[in-house]
């Protein structure tokens, strides 16, 4: 693992096709303590990992989903996001390192998979229709790729 993090990351959302979208609440520091809800994100850790194998880690890591099951599907939407790194976090790059680039991803599971949380990342999950799941978002880019997700996966009719 580097000394710094690599100011490249992933973001999954992770979905399942009646349209219900997982939000995860995140440990400190969280800018606005409880109000901190986000999809999947993290970053590389190296520079040779590609983007799908970042995706799959992090998804395993922090919710001890298998993305690469028979029964997901992992896509990359295409997208990427750059965006100024929170002061709270700042100290984690290199110095002079002010921006992250973020990769879309979406990850439809089976309604049945269970979501078990790494407790060093994250405090609770929730469950949100796509709707609610992107007004709760702290991350503005998180909120907007989660109201992409009728874009890119099939949902089930309301």
């Amino acid at each position: 693992m580097p000394a710094f993090k690599i100011p490249e990351s992933v973001l999954v959302i992770i979905y399942r096709d009646d349209g219900q979208v997982l939000l995860l609440r995140r440990t400190a520091p969280a800018p606005e303590g409880d109000a901190f809800w986000q999809s999947v994100t993290g970053s590389k850790d190296h520079e040779g990992e590609s983007w799908r194998d970042t995706a799959l880690r992090e998804v395993q890591e922090e919710t001890g989903i298998d993305g690469d099951a028979p029964d997901c599907l992992l896509q990359d939407w295409g997208l990427e996001n750059v965006y100024t790194i929170y002061p709270a976090w700042q100290h984690r790059y290199a110095p002079g390192v002010w921006h992250n680039r973020e990769r879309v991803f979406g990850l439809r599971i089976p309604s049945y998979t269970g979501v078990f949380l790494n407790p060093r990342e994250h405090t609770a999950s929730a469950w949100h229709d796509w709707r609610e799941a992107a007004r709760r978002c702290y991350s503005p880019s998180n909120a907007e790729a989660i109201l992409l997700l009728p874009r890119f996966a099939r949902l089930e009719p309301d």
